[in-house]
């Protein structure tokens, strides 16, 4: 038994299973801090909604690890005062919104 409880956690810890990124997010509080503190900045970057920083073709981000360190860091750069949990929101927002990783 002991085996096969060794195997079975090794093979979930081996990458069997994962959280989603952004699990402890709410993307309906990421939209409103979003909105808030990230638009106009984006906006006056690309135009139009600002949306596309997340859309064009040679967007920078392509983890979810990526997209916490660059709400992160937009966040220090702004002094837009988020907590962690202000961010892993924003994250959850912009995961479900542009970016759809896994």
């Amino acid at each position: 038994m002991k085996i096969v409880t060794a195997l079975i956690c090794g093979a979930l810890l081996a990458g069997g299973v994962h959280a989603a990124p952004f699990a402890k997010g709410d993307p309906k509080i990421g939209k409103a801090l979003h909105d808030k503190a990230c638009t106009s900045c984006h906006v006056s970057m690309y135009g139009d909604d600002g949306s596309k920083i997340y859309t064009r073709a040679d967007r920078k981000v392509k983890t979810p690890q990526q997209l916490a360190a660059r709400i992160s860091g937009c966040n220090a750069n702004t002094g837009a005062g988020w907590f962690p949990e202000d961010e892993a929101h924003v994250g959850a927002y912009l995961n479900q919104q542009y970016y759809k990783f896994k």
